[in-house]
C-alpha cells in the first residue's frame, strides 16, 4: 500500500500504516465488520468542523486529532477487508464521499473560526464565505478527478492508468511537474489543511488576534479556485479520457 504513487496519502506512508496495523490486530477477529469502520472514519472526519470552533490553540488541536483519527480509520477500514478479503461496493462509495466531506469539514469550520463566532465583536461571515468557498475548491478537485471514472466506464473503457495521467503536451507536463513540486496543491486537503491551521492558530495567539488565521483562509480559497481550474486543464490535456 505504501509503493502506491498517488492513492497513498503521505501521512499513511510516514506513520499511520505502522499504528493502523497495531489496532487491526484487536479488530481482525471481531464482528466489526469494515463498512462499519468506514462509517466512524467518516464521522471522525466532519467532526473536525465542530471541533475547530473552538476558539484557540485547543480548538486547532482537536481538528488535527479529529483529521488523525479519520485517517487511521481510513487506513483501518481497508486493512481489514483486504485480510478478510470482504470487498464492497459500499464500501468504496462511502470512503469517497468522506473524502469529499472531511476536505469540507475542515475548511467550513476554518471559515467560520475565521469569523470569530465567539468573539465579543461583529461576527465577520466574510471569512466563512471565504473558508465555504475553499471547500467547494476542494470537493470541486476530487470530483474532476472521479468523474474521469465515471466518463470511462459510460463510454466503455478500461479503468485509466496511472500513466494516462501525464499530460500529452511536454509544456504542460512540464508545468504540472513544477506544480508538484510545489505541493501548494495539497494546502486544501483535510490532513494538511488541519496541520496549517495549528501552526496559525499559534501565531495568532502571539498576535492576540486572527489575521494569520484569516489570511491562510483566503490563501486557500484563492488556491482552491486556482488548482480547480488548473486541475480540470490538466485532465484535459493527459490521455486519462483517451
Amino acid at each position: 500500500m505504501k509503493d502506491r504513487r498517488s492513492g497513498e496519502h503521505w501521512g499513511g506512508r510516514l506513520y499511520m500504516r505502522e499504528i493502523s496495523l497495531r489496532i487491526d490486530r484487536h479488530l481482525v477477529n471481531t464482528r466489526v465488520t469494515p463498512n462499519q469502520l468506514t462509517y466512524v472514519m467518516t464521522v471522525f472526519g466532519v467532526l473536525a468542523a465542530p471541533a475547530l470552533l473552538v476558539p484557540g490553540i485547543p480548538g486547532a488541536l482537536l481538528g488535527v486529532l479529529m483529521v488523525q483519527l479519520y485517517l487511521l480509520f481510513d487506513c483501518v477500514d481497508g486493512e481489514i477487508a483486504r485480510w478478510r478479503k470482504q470487498y464492497s461496493m459500499t464500501g468504496v462509495y462511502v470512503d469517497r464521499v468522506a473524502a469529499y466531506l472531511c476536505d469540507a469539514a475542515v475548511l467550513v469550520g476554518f471559515g467560520l473560526r475565521a469569523a470569530d463566532l465567539w468573539g465579543t465583536g461583529r461576527i465577520d461571515w466574510l471569512w466563512a464565505f471565504l473558508g465555504t468557498l475553499a471547500a467547494l475548491g476542494a470537493i470541486l478537485i476530487k470530483s474532476e478527478t472521479d468523474l474521469v471514472g465515471v466518463a470511462r466506464h459510460q463510454t466503455g473503457k478500461a479503468p485509466v492508468q496511472e500513466s494516462a495521467s501525464e499530460p500529452r503536451s511536454s509544456g504542460m507536463a512540464l508545468a504540472r511537474r513544477a506544480a508538484g513540486a510545489l505541493k501548494f496543491h495539497r494546502l486544501v486537503l483535510g490532513i494538511e489543511a488541519s496541520l496549517l491551521i495549528l501552526v496559525l492558530a499559534v501565531l495568532d495567539t502571539v498576535r492576540d488576534d486572527l489575521f494569520f488565521s484569516r489570511l491562510g483562509v483566503a490563501v486557500l480559497a484563492g488556491i482552491a479556485m486556482l488548482q480547480t481550474v488548473l486541475h480540470l486543464v490538466s485532465i484535459l490535456a493527459s490521455s486519462r479520457l483517451k
